[in-house]
């Protein structure tokens, strides 16, 4: 039984093989010169410490002044990833023709990462916002601290902003990578390229979808299952710069299971969006958009008590319709 084991191992390796010299498009040898996803969630995992340094601190640095252990943190963030950002670089430029005045890869990604390091701040104040967003938005959260530690609603803006501030200094790859490691933790899907202003709080979070070319205005709530996405993606790669999202002004809030789709959608200011609704056209300010509640069938069977029941009828079948 061993040998023939072996021997069909063998078989398999050699047809795989052979498969490879077929020089498919997805065999592009980057075994070495690919960014890495766990040094990705490391990044992360630094940067909330740096963010939220009264919540998340690394036990190891605890004998150490906030400044060392500052310095310390902003070190490894900029050796790992002006590392990860040169890898993309190189990547990108891999066959394209070098006219010998282009600033170094290695050089590019340093430059490009303490300009992001440099967003900290920035960064702090709109996470504080939408901290607060979220306490003052949700009557069940107990404080500040229940939504930091637990709400993947908050956990996804938070790796949003940070991969937004990437993709805007026009780093390839890493910022998707970033978005993807929240979106598998969260079931929150939001594209690095959307534009998201301030005090954004998503309740409960699973399942939302927020397209690549979105802008969403200040002091948007959003529920569960809302798609805010593209009307039709058939074109493909032709579609690619143009806006295919919706935009979402100021106040809005949109109920759970929504779709909103298409680059020429505007939902104004101060509209409520409910529940269920399917939205291609704009909407305009202060509107309030439902669907018809839909007729409910109740099988009461023998009820003891159905003509009591207030509000509904009996059909011939038996049922009671409300």
């Amino acid at each position: 039984m061993k040998n023939m084991l072996n021997d069909e191992i063998i078989s398999l390796v050699d047809d795989i093989l052979d498969d490879y010299e077929l020089k498919r498009r997805i065999d592009t040898d980057k075994t070495f010169n690919q960014p890495d996803k766990t040094v990705i969630n490391e990044i992360l995992s630094n940067l909330q410490q740096i963010i939220f340094h009264g919540y998340y601190r690394n036990q190891h640095y605890r004998i150490y002044t906030a400044k060392n252990n500052l310095s310390m943190l902003l070190e490894d963030i900029l050796f790992n990833l002006s590392k990860q950002v040169t890898l993309v670089l190189q990547s990108c430029e891999e066959g394209k023709e070098k006219s010998g005045q282009e600033e170094a890869p290695e050089e590019r990604a340093y430059d490009i990462c303490i300009a992001f390091l440099s967003k900290i701040p920035q960064l702090r104040e709109s996470l504080e916002m939408d901290a607060q967003a979220a306490y003052d938005g949700d009557p069940a959260a107990s404080g500040i601290d229940e939504i930091i530690f637990s709400y993947p609603g908050f956990y996804a803006i938070f790796v949003y902003r940070i991969a937004h501030e990437l993709q805007l200094l026009h780093v390839p790859l890493i910022p998707r990578m970033m978005t993807e490691i929240a979106h598998s933790a969260t079931g929150i899907d939001i594209h690095p390229g959307a534009s998201i202003g301030r005090r954004f709080f998503m309740d409960h979070g699973t399942g939302i979808v927020i397209g690549e070319t979105t802008v969403i205005g200040d002091n948007v709530k959003v529920y569960q299952g809302v798609t805010i996405g593209a009307l039709s993606t058939k074109g493909g790669q032709k579609l690619k710069n143009k806006k295919r999202h919706p935009t979402i002004e100021d106040n809005v809030t949109i109920y759970s299971n929504a779709s909103i789709l298409g680059g020429e959608t505007v939902i104004g200011r101060n509209t409520v969006i409910g529940g269920n609704t399917f939205i291609t056209k704009s909407v305009p300010p202060d509107t309030s958009v439902s669907i018809a509640s839909p007729e409910l069938i109740y099988r009461y069977g023998n009820h003891p008590e159905k003509e009591k029941l207030d509000g509904l009828k009996q059909e011939e079948s038996g049922d009671w319709v409300i």
